[in-house]
């Protein structure tokens, strides 16, 4: 666990390591990598390690920001695998890795028994040349809320409003459900915290004008419900996306009350229901 009062103040460079049988199950907090609550960690990095066979979770960005990981393996892992805790985190990239076999775990939150490869809670953050397969529900999973919750509780961030960062050039396969998920909502806007429409004295309708998220050169084959599904979305544009043999949908999309308009998209995409 890498711990201290505030931005970089704690230093960390972890590269070309094996981590086995690490992380103790049930226990909150206790990772093979767990960068805990220290904001700002433009100088270290989480490169090029193996992490295999963890009790609890690989990877846990907790309340940081502009950390980088690239290039790690993350193999038959319980629970959530590459982790972004309270939905407060953004800048850190998250690079050309790759997670195989990520398993339902109990006794940690809820949501460890529908378990993501990648457990994204806050879209300011860039995804670049991951891979995913054989989760136990979930590779790529966007679980955006109103607010971070946790230590970084706040109501001054709205996660499902704000941003995103990128997400390119990413794969995901033979998960029992889902390859790419963005749910319960997400609806980017120039005020993430604030209405689409507010109120003004004159009896007029000021708007809050959305912001445009795409998820690109995705491709998702051989997942168990579907390649990808966006719900409740606002300014989503599906682009370049190739999804292959999913068996009940390609790529599902449903748009957002809030918005009142339909931004969302889906744009030159490649389906194939069966080879």
């Amino acid at each position: 666990m890498m711990h201290s009062p505030g931005d970089e103040s704690t230093i960390a460079r972890i590269a070309y390591a094996e981590f086995y049988r690490c992380g103790q199950a049930a226990s909150m907090g206790r990772y093979p990598i767990h960068f805990h609550m220290i904001g700002r960690v433009t100088k270290s990095y989480v490169k090029g390690n193996s992490i295999h066979h963890s009790y609890n979770r690989a990877i846990t960005m907790h309340g940081i920001h502009y950390l980088r990981i690239i290039e790690n393996v993350a193999y038959h892992i319980a629970g959530h695998t590459y982790f972004m805790e309270d939905g407060i985190e953004t800048k850190n990239q998250i690079l050309r890795n790759l997670a195989i076999g990520t398993y339902a775990a109990f006794g940690m939150l809820d949501t460890d028994q529908m378990p993501a490869s990648y457990w994204i809670t806050n879209p300011d953050n860039i995804y670049i040349g991951n891979h995913a397969a054989g989760s136990d529900h979930c590779n790529f999973w966007f679980k955006l809320d109103d607010h971070p919750s946790g230590p970084s509780a706040t109501k001054s961030v709205c996660p499902n409003g704000v941003k995103l960062g990128t997400f390119k050039d990413n794969v995901a396969h033979s998960a029992t459900r889902y390859g790419l998920r963005v749910f319960p909502l997400y609806a980017p806007r120039t005020y993430p915290c604030q209405p689409f429409f507010k109120k003004c004295e004159d009896d007029n309708y000021a708007h809050n004008e959305p912001i445009f998220a795409e998820f690109k050169d995705f491709l998702a084959y051989k997942n168990g419900f579907s390649g990808v599904i966006t719900e409740n979305s606002g300014a989503v544009s599906i682009r370049n996306v190739t999804s292959i043999e999913n068996s009940e949908s390609s790529i599902e999309i449903s748009t957002s009350d809030l918005s009142r308009d339909n931004y969302a998209r889906i744009i030159d995409c490649k389906i194939v229901g069966q080879v």
